[in-house]
This record gives C-alpha cells, structure tokens and sequence, in this order.
C-alpha cells in the first residue's frame, strides 16, 4: 500500500499539520515531516476533517439500478468526502432478509469507493405488518445494526414496540421515518401559507410531531435505542430535547436540505420557477422558522447529525406535474458545501463540529468502530481534505451520481472537496475519482 504524505491540513479547521499515511493508518502527525518514498499530497488552506459517514443513503440497488446503483452511489459519496454510507432498505426487493443485506454489503467491498453499510427493513416488504428477521440480517457478514422502513413509517405502536425490544439483543437501533400516514393522505407539500396560494394539499407538522412524541415515549419505555429520520419542524426539535433531557436514549439526523431551503422555493425557486418538482421531497421542506430550529437543534446537539437522504430519481421521474412527481433529492456530493453554507458560514458551527455531526456522532450511531476516529497517529486513515475558499455554480454535469434531481443547480456553495482518503488509499484526489 502507498505511502502518502499530507502537507500543512488544517485539522479541523486549526494550525497547518503534516499527516503521515502508511498501511492504511495515520502513522504521524506533526510538522516538518518527510518520508522517503511517500507521495507528497500539498494540502496548504485546505481543512483536515474525518471522513464522512452517512447514516441515510438510497443507493437503489437492487432494483432501480436506472436511477443509482452502488458503484456510482459510492463514487458519489467519495466525491463528497464520505467514506461510509448506510444503504436504505427500500430496494427491490426490500433489504428484509440476510441475504438481500450481504448482497449489498458485498457490491460495496466489491467497488471500494467507501464503505457500504446496509440498513435493514423493520417490517417485511416495509408494509408495517409483521417483524422482518433482525436478528438473522443483526447476524449476518453485514452485521446490520441499524434498522429502518424509512420511506415509510411503523406506525403501528406494537410492531414499533416490539422492534425497539428486539434490537436490544444486539445493541442495535430503530430509525423512525415519522411521518403518521393519516394525516399525510394526498399531502404534497408543507401545509401552511404557501401551499395555501399554490393550492397544494398540506402536509402538516403534528404528523411529524406526533410520531417523534409516540417513539420516544416508548423507546424510554423499553429502554432502548431510537433514531428519528430528517427532523423538518421547530415542533420535532422541542420534543427531542424533551426526550434528551429524560435521559433516553434518543438521536436524530437532519438532511443539508432542511438546513438550507424552505418550502418558498416551492412558489418560486431561485430560477423563479413556481410548482418546480425538483422541491417536493419527504418530509416536505418546512418555513423559515422551521429553517432556524433546525440549525439551532443541531448547533446544540440536540438533533446528533447531518444525514444526507441521498435519493435519486430518473429524469422522467421528477421532471413531471408536481402531483405526480417522486419525492427525493440527491444530497451526497453537496452536503459538505451546504453545511459550510448554512451551519459554518452563519457561526453555528465550527470545522469541529461540522466533523462531530458528519463524521463521529454518525459513525457511533451506526457503530462503526473504525470510522469517525480523530486524525491522530493509530487511526485508519479515512480522511477529507475540503477546500473552504473555492466558489462556483453547481455543475451537475460534473456528479458522479447517476441521477441529476438536484435543487442546487446553477447556485453558487462554497467549498469544493479536494481528496478523499479511504483507510489510506485515496479515492478523490485533486477533485477527481481515482
């Protein structure tokens, strides 16, 4: 394995520090270093951050191979910076059983862009109606520990009971899609102002809301682990720092989006398009004050992460009449620049946090012990170098991913990531695949 050596990274946004990689491991870090044979990698203004880890990704394999498949979902998140993703389980077919689960931990080995960590189904086929086998997919080669119908809640309160029960056995964890399927009947888009002058179905904030009050309430009453899904609304917020304060053991994600864009964009994007489907995506994008919550819960810790819900869709799937349209966007090549954008360059967060909240707290949520480790001398060396200071309009024609639906088109972010390393071997160098 190469030797490389990483010239005068910030880490973490701090002082100009040299990172020694040998073996797939940090082997020094200080400064003035040198190393024959190594392969010299000038990192000068460029921020040092561990790896990535997503806990909420649509790689669409097997089934919808049209829309993503693993080896170009992976691409796609190396290109972010990410060196760990969670595949959702809404496949098909569903990701239910043991061998759905290894099959797509297997392409992820097989391709190597990052590591794919399978999420597994809660209920069979993600109908809601009986307990998949999480114990046998817990026990597999893919070792599952996180468990999720998202796209779809458990909103029968026994079979969520029950799953929450069952996981215990294996420190595993149960990832709410909250979403009360009876007051989201026809919803298209946030229910409020403006989906009143769009004349849109509203999709209100107590379907939200109520599902987070029910899974806390029981996932406090079995004394086990519960994760909640893209938190959109001020309300969900104040429960889960209700929750946290019990002592439950309560986590939560937020997607860039929810960070960034409100449903006004749905009225009139920044291209000054209206009904533009590119917007409609699940749960919907929320108002202003939604907007500020969330970034408030994630600068506190009271929501733990950002997850990306990278979901991609072919182009006659979303560029269709709004009511028809699939609900999704793609997220992992963005992420990091909209973060820096929304949580970064407002003073929320610093380079710290932004890698507590995308790298460490992901990482132990879904118990990956060797990832979202500190970049010091021991650790695998899954590391990405972010350049702060460049500017451009997002070009889709550059994404790796196979679908295009996203929001982000033509708008300017800051930030570009320059190389991705993965357990010491480099997956994005000088912007580009390897």
């Amino acid at each position: 394995m190469s030797t490389f050596l990483i010239k005068n990274a910030r880490i973490l946004g701090g002082e100009p520090r040299d990172i020694l990689v040998a073996d797939g491991r940090i082997t020094e870090v200080g400064t003035g270093l040198a190393a024959d044979g190594a392969q010299v990698v000038d990192a000068t203004g460029l921020i040092a951050l561990p790896g990535l880890v997503d806990l909420h990704t649509h790689l669409r394999e097997p089934g919808r191979e049209d829309n993503e498949t693993v080896l170009t979902g992976t691409r796609a998140a190396a290109k972010g910076g990410f060196t760990a993703v969670h595949a959702m389980a809404n496949t098909t077919p569903v990701a239910d059983t043991a061998g759905v689960v290894e099959q797509v931990w297997r392409l992820g080995r097989e391709h190597g862009y990052c590591d794919v960590h399978p999420v597994g189904a809660v209920t069979e086929g993600i109908a809601g109606k009986k307990l998949a086998e999480l114990g046998a997919m817990a026990d597999s080669a893919a070792g599952v520990r996180v468990f999720s119908d998202d796209g779809h809640c458990v909103s029968d309160a026994v079979i969520m009971r029950r799953a929450l029960e069952y996981v215990k056995a294996f420190d595993g964890v149960i990832a709410q899609h909250a979403q009360e399927p009876r007051l989201t009947e026809g919803a298209q888009m946030n229910e409020g102002e403006v989906s009143d002058r769009l004349g849109l179905q509203g999709w209100p904030a107590v379907a939200e809301e109520a599902i987070i009050a029910r899974d806390c309430l029981l996932a406090g009453h079995v004394g086990s682990r519960l994760h909640i899904c893209h938190v959109s609304t001020a309300g969900s917020v104040e429960l889960i720092r209700w929750a946290k304060g019990k002592g439950w053991n309560i986590t939560a994600e937020v997607t860039p989006h929810h960070l960034f864009l409100t449903d006004a964009c749905c009225e009139r994007s920044p291209a000054g398009r209206s009904y533009d489907p590119i917007y409609k995506v699940n749960p919907p994008l929320r108002t202003q004050a939604d907007v500020d919550a969330v970034r408030a819960g994630l600068a506190d810790g009271t929501i733990d992460c950002v997850a990306t819900d990278h979901a991609p869709h072919a182009v006659e799937d979303k560029e269709t009449e709004w009511a028809d349209a699939a609900m999704g966007m793609i997220g992992l090549e963005t992420a990091l620049s909209v973060v820096h954008a929304a949580m970064v360059g407002t003073g929320l967060l610093d380079w710290a946090q932004v890698a507590d909240r995308m790298s460490v707290k992901p990482a132990e949520i879904g118990r990956l012990e060797g990832q979202g480790r500190p970049l010091e001398a021991g650790s695998p060396a899954n590391i990405t170098l972010y350049d702060p200071e460049y500017r451009a309009q997002v070009d889709v024609s550059s994404f790796a991913s196979k679908s295009r639906n996203t929001p982000y088109t033509g708008l300017e972010l800051p930030g570009r990531v320059v190389a991705t390393f993965l357990r010491g071997r480099p997956t994005v160098l000088e912007g580009k695949l390897v």
